[in-house]
């Protein structure tokens, strides 16, 4: 896993050493708006505080055990992951964004003996069983955003995306007398409205913020997705930016399912570190 993650920040600050060099010079006093952006792209890092709970029911109905999986699963609680951002504009009010959220997370953690089983889907997990866990989460979301309000200064999109989001997890318990072994996987679209604004303080300095949240009720299955972002950006160069800011990501996913029912509630924030090129 950590090797994992260390290719994909060699991968990241190669592709922004790229991206820097390739950005096209311009004079010290062609510092054009980012209200005017055609195309932004951002690469960094987010230090991510996670909180998780989660329920998972057993096929046959059984209501499962609710779990902290941080504390109960060993999973930590922080770490750093990379972030990615894009946005191609359409034209002087409309535009698309793009952007990847990832958290791959694995534990360890002997499960007390003065406690009790835990039933997680389709297995029993006894007092004293050591645990090995995994929980993948990854989002890839696409968004829309007409500028009812755009100048020099300041532009105001309304957005509508898309967030196809993929969870995964599996306990593991393997010793000499017994081996378990449960995974899970749920993925599925999530759709969301929201906010977007740029305010330009000087030609150096200017802010980035937006907010996409939504609340979904479909049959045997309820969600909310919100993700809320501010970013403060100093411009280098006129095309090139560096930037720290705040993400908050909250997922909340209930379902009734015979089958697979359960309860999901996560929480991922923290601030970030990025550079942006833009043309």
């Amino acid at each position: 896993m950590k090797t994992t993650i260390g290719a994909l920040r060699a991968s990241a600050f190669t592709a922004l050493t790229l991206l820097t060099l390739a950005a096209p010079k311009s004079r010290a006093d062609d510092y054009f708006s980012p209200t005017d952006d055609h195309i932004r792209i951002s690469l960094g890092a987010m230090h991510v505080s996670s909180s998780t709970d989660l329920q998972a029911n057993s096929s046959e109905g059984v209501e499962g055990t609710y779990v902290d999986a941080e504390s109960q699963f060993g999973l930590p609680s922080s770490d750093w992951e990379p972030k990615f951002q894009a946005m191609a504009r359409l034209g002087t009010r409309q535009r698309l964004s793009f952007d990847y959220f990832t958290l791959d997370r694995t534990g360890n953690q002997t499960i007390p003996a003065s406690g009790s089983p835990i039933i997680f889907r389709d297995v029993v997990l006894l007092p004293t069983d050591p645990l090995q866990t995994q929980l993948n989460l990854r989002t890839f979301g696409i968004t829309y955003g007409y500028s009812f309000w755009h100048s020099e200064t300041l532009e105001i999109a309304a957005t509508v995306g898309v967030h196809i989001t993929d969870l995964s997890s599996m306990v593991k318990v393997q010793t000499e007398t017994r081996h378990v072994i449960q995974t899970d996987d749920q993925a599925g679209p999530v759709p969301t409205v929201g906010l977007d604004a740029t305010w330009v303080a000087s030609k150096r300095f200017y802010f980035d913020a937006s907010a996409q949240y939504l609340d979904v009720h479909i049959n045997n299955a309820s969600g909310s997705l919100g993700i809320y972002e501010f970013d403060a950006l100093y411009r280098l160069r006129p095309n090139v930016s560096f930037a720290i800011g705040y993400t908050d990501y909250k997922a909340q996913l209930t379902s009734t399912s015979s089958t697979q029912g359960g309860e999901f509630n996560f929480s991922s924030k923290g601030p970030d570190i990025f550079v942006r090129v833009a043309f």
